[in-house]
């Protein structure tokens, strides 16, 4: 580029110094140097600007081509984000639908447990209450046997010491006492009894408590992930008003 430079100095270096035509404002310029010094100047101008201006002929050409190009990669880029939101959705729907799959399996089972240990309450509170009622019944006719038995003996005693009041007193306070005895036998059995079958149905409230826990744990595991829809669902109790608790899902 300086050699450019130097060139077109040189030239206005020439045409500064040449000779004048009187009455005019041109000049007489050494056609021979002129050339030579334009010469110069096409010779030293780099080929950069010669492919700069090809590229400026080519302009609208390589800016279409340009913008063909980027509609192109924009179209395929619309594509391929379709399909993979199309692929996503698919996948959510699917991941859903197993989630949902596995809690209704979770409730399921769930529900079997409780009413195959509720059953099983029942009968254990049945058998024992069958037997508590039989040893008590047992014991309350020991009890009335030992006082019909004591009556008579008493009576028996009293018929032969008629004069002997205080030891058909003592009898009659022996025998009832014997029967208080057998009657407070008979409560604590029976009490002994209730308390067995509280703390049989204890034990199984905590384990109904607790696998429901875990199934509401599945449940809220499952909105929290999102729902169909994209919104939370609310628990819905026993009344619909979403204030239940895990207890609902028994009738």
């Amino acid at each position: 580029m300086y050699r450019v430079f130097e060139s077109l100095d040189a030239l206005v270096t020439v045409v500064e110094e040449a000779r004048g035509l009187p009455m005019t404002a041109n000049c007489v310029v050494p056609r021979g140097d002129v050339l030579e010094l334009l010469d110069d100047v096409r010779e030293a101008i780099p080929g950069e600007l010669d492919d700069a201006q090809d590229v400026l002929d080519r302009r609208d050409e390589i800016v279409g081509e340009a913008q063909q190009e980027a509609d192109d990669t924009r179209a395929a880029a619309t594509e391929e984000a379709e399909r993979l939101l199309t692929q996503a959705r698919e996948e959510a729907e699917r991941l859903v639908a197993q989630a949902r799959e596995e809690a209704e399996e979770t409730v399921a089972q769930a529900r079997h447990e409780a009413e195959r240990t509720v059953a099983e309450g029942r009968r254990i509170h049945a058998e024992t209450t069958d037997r508590a009622r039989a040893e008590a019944e047992r014991l309350a006719e020991a009890g009335r046997a030992a006082h019909d038995r004591y009556i008579a003996d008493g009576q028996a005693e009293q018929a032969r010491l008629v004069s002997q009041s205080d030891v058909v007193l003592a009898a009659r306070a022996e025998a009832a006492r014997i029967v208080d005895t057998a009657d407070a036998e008979a409560d604590r059995l029976r009490r002994e009894c209730d308390g067995y079958v509280d703390a049989k149905l204890a034990e199984f409230e905590d384990s109904l408590t607790r696998a429901l826990r875990t199934v509401s744990r599945g449940r809220s595991q499952i909105w929290r992930d999102g729902s169909p829809n994209g919104t939370p669902a609310p628990s819905l109790g026993r009344n619909g008003n979403g204030s239940g608790t895990g207890m609902d899902l028994i009738d």
